[in-house]
């Protein structure tokens, strides 16, 4: 039975559904919250938590990394943010968040249109690994062939190639463009790259030979894509479209396993338990997480699209603070709109349902549950 829907006599489209519009449903069983488990693993790293930050300037710096780590997730570091372009960069975030109207942007351009340092990549990378957590760094693909032998030199485990659309068949008539499945291959490091919002796209992805796929665009808190580009991409389809592709890669590689992970439209503890109940493995955290007392952002979120030098895709948003970044992975919370205790809400929400672990969860039913826009169950600052 097609799901697609005539826009009009020329063109034809898939109906796709945000986590807004899908819900999770309780079975037979339920179990104790403290007897399921949350951990994953990924290449040779046990996670305790299905958290990665997401390599954004207003959520990561080297300390939030190192924090992060301790309170069981990734910190993911951005490579070409500003703790690898200035050696102080505080009072540029000082700066940014008491920027005012129209000014934002063109202020932002200019801040970042300062050049990469390659020996700040390197003390960043080292103060996390002296920290003994796992060292996460992101670059574009763009930056990529520039900058990445200082990012492995510099002891790097997890190396993350994250864009608003990352394809393993980029063309460009004026520039060599990255292989990535020569560029993998050739590395000793797991990668992870995105992001991709359709099967086809996430199955070229994990032919490349990557750890993990990212999953979703234009779909952030701080992104503008869908209205800049027209590109967006519900994100409870996409992750369960990539989860079909990591099935059938699964079969068709003789049992290598794929990591999805859902980037974009995770904003609060429901968005985290729909994504895994889609079949994400882990999430990627940018406005959750910046939220933090610790964040760099000082309550305000921006990602790379913000500051592009011929197209913002991005904004700075007001996010504010909540609590601790301890508080809103696993609480204890005084709000009750999902904002804090994002582990301690994923953990009843699979005991409720009866399962133990995220594989499990996986399977939970799902059912399709559209919310109208202006109810105020929806949630806001996505």
């Amino acid at each position: 039975m097609s799901n697609e829907i005539e826009i009009g006599r020329g063109k034809r489209g898939r109906r796709a559904y945000s986590f807004d519009d899908v819900a999770v449903v309780p079975s037979r069983r339920t179990r104790d919250p403290q007897d399921v488990s949350v951990g994953w693993q990924i290449d040779a790293y046990y996670v305790d938590i299905p958290v990665l930050a997401a390599p954004m300037d207003s959520v990561m710096s080297p300390a939030t990394a190192i924090l992060l780590g301790k309170l069981g997730g990734i910190g993911v570091l951005d490579l070409e943010g500003l703790w690898t372009r200035y050696e102080d960069p505080e009072p540029l975030f000082a700066e940014i968040a008491s920027l005012e109207g129209g000014a934002v942007t063109s202020r932002m351009q200019e801040i970042y249109a300062q050049p990469i340092v390659p020996e700040l990549i390197t003390r960043r990378l080292h103060e996390i690994r002296a920290a003994g957590v796992t060292v996460a760094g992101k670059l574009s693909p763009q930056s990529t062939q520039e900058h990445w032998r200082t990012v492995v030199e510099a002891g790097v485990d997890l190396f993350v190639i994250r864009g608003t659309t990352v394809s393993a068949e980029h063309v460009s008539s004026t520039a060599e463009p990255l292989n990535l499945k020569r560029f993998i291959y050739e590395l000793d490091v797991p990668v992870v790259v995105g992001g991709a919002g359709t099967y086809t796209a996430a199955l070229h992805l994990m032919r490349t030979g990557a750890a993990g796929v990212l999953v979703g665009f234009g779909g952030g808190a701080a992104h503008t894509t869908r209205t800049s580009l027209g590109i967006h991409t519900p994100m409870a389809t996409a992750v369960a479209d990539v989860a079909a592709a990591r099935r059938d890669y699964l079969d068709e590689s003789g049992g290598r396993y794929v990591h999805v992970i859902a980037d974009g439209g995770v904003g609060r503890s429901g968005d985290l338990v729909k994504a895994v109940a889609c079949g994400a493995d882990a999430v990627m955290l940018g406005s959750s997480l910046a939220r933090a007392q610790e964040a760099p952002g000082r309550g305000w979120h921006w990602g790379s699209e913000a500051h592009h030098p011929q197209l913002p895709r991005g904004e700075r948003v007001r996010v504010g603070t909540v609590g601790s970044l301890e508080q809103i992975l696993h609480g204890p919370s005084d709000q009750p709109d999902g904002t804090v205790n994002l582990i301690g809400a994923l953990r009843r929400a699979m005991a409720t349902t009866g399962y133990s672990d995220l594989k499990e969860f996986q399977r939970v039913e799902v059912v399709v549950s559209p919310y109208a826009p202006n109810s105020p169950y929806t949630p806001n600052n996505r």
